[in-house]
């Protein structure tokens, strides 16, 4: 598991490879990544924005951006942990994600305060007979 904590918000990744989604012959191999978000800060926060850099050894670097996650903004509150799944394909067996997210501190109204980044660690996708 990848894990990182910025601005009072830990960011943790695991990955999962799918074979059941894999297509080997025309190599597109399909990865989930399950993310969890802890809000360890005493204030609210929103994500707004999904800034994404994925590293495949076969092809360029692929950059990625967006409003939220799997269409979502969340408001985390304080101690509250918000997790979601999503996937990425990779045309070889190795690579590896990395980015960021935006957030905004909300006040008691929900009111937008101050914007931050917070830091998704780099995670690994790897196909699993190629660890062998």
């Amino acid at each position: 598991m990848a894990t990182a904590l910025t601005k009072g918000v830990k960011i943790s990744v695991e990955t999962t490879f799918r074979p059941d989604l894999t297509d080997a012959e025309n190599q597109i191999l399909f990865f989930n990544y399950a993310i969890s978000i802890e809000n360890k800060n005493p204030f609210k926060v929103q994500l707004l924005r999904r800034h994404w850099r994925i590293f495949d050894a076969l092809n360029n670097v692929r950059m990625i951006s967006g409003d939220g996650v799997i269409g979502e903004q969340p408001i985390i509150q304080p101690g509250e942990i918000h997790t979601y799944q999503s996937g990425c394909d990779l045309n070889s067996e190795l690579g590896q994600m990395t980015g960021h997210y935006d957030f905004v501190v909300l006040d008691e109204t929900d009111e937008p305060q101050d914007n931050f980044q917070v830091t998704v660690p780099a995670f690994k996708l790897e196909f699993p007979p190629k660890l062998n």
